[in-house]
C-alpha cells in the first residue's frame, strides 16, 4: 500500500496553467499504476489522466487530451499533472490515485479500480 499526497492546487484564470505534483509512499512505487482524477461538485469521480508502471502507457481523458500531460519519476515517488490552457470547467478537485498492477487496460481508466487514494487538492479556474 502506499500513501499518495497531492500539492500544487490553486486559484488560475482561465487560460493558465498548474503543475499539480503527487508523492507517495509506504510501498514499492514503480509497482502500482497510478492516475489522477478529479470531482466536481455535484458529479462523480472522473479520469482525468493515468500512466502505467514504468510510464511507458499514458490515458487521457477526452477533455484532457492536448492540454494537460501526465508523467511520473520512480526514483522520486512521483507523479505530476502538467495542465495548460484551463477552462471554467476544469475547476474540481484533485486526487491522485495508486493501484497495483498489472492488470486490464480498462482498470487504468477506472475510479474503482484504485485503492488508495490522496486527500485531493482543490483547482479553481475562475476570473
Amino acid at each position: 500500500q502506499v500513501q499518495p499526497v497531492e500539492s500544487g492546487g490553486g486559484l488560475v484564470q482561465p487560460g493558465g496553467s498548474l503543475r499539480l505534483s503527487c508523492t507517495a509512499s509506504g510501498g514499492a512505487f514503480s509497482s502500482y499504476a497510478m492516475g489522477w482524477f478529479r470531482q466536481a461538485p455535484g458529479k462523480e469521480r472522473e479520469l482525468v489522466a493515468a500512466i502505467s508502471r514504468n510510464g511507458g502507457a499514458t490515458f487521457y481523458a477526452d477533455s484532457a487530451k492536448g492540454r494537460f500531460t501526465i508523467s511520473r519519476d520512480n526514483f522520486k515517488n512521483a507523479m505530476y499533472l502538467q495542465m495548460n490552457s484551463l477552462k471554467l470547467g476544469d475547476t474540481a478537485v484533485y486526487y491522485c490515485g495508486s493501484r497495483l498492477g498489472p492488470g486490464p487496460t480498462a482498470y487504468y481508466t477506472r475510479p474503482a479500480s484504485y485503492t488508495d487514494w490522496g486527500q485531493g487538492t482543490q483547482v479553481t479556474v475562475s476570473w
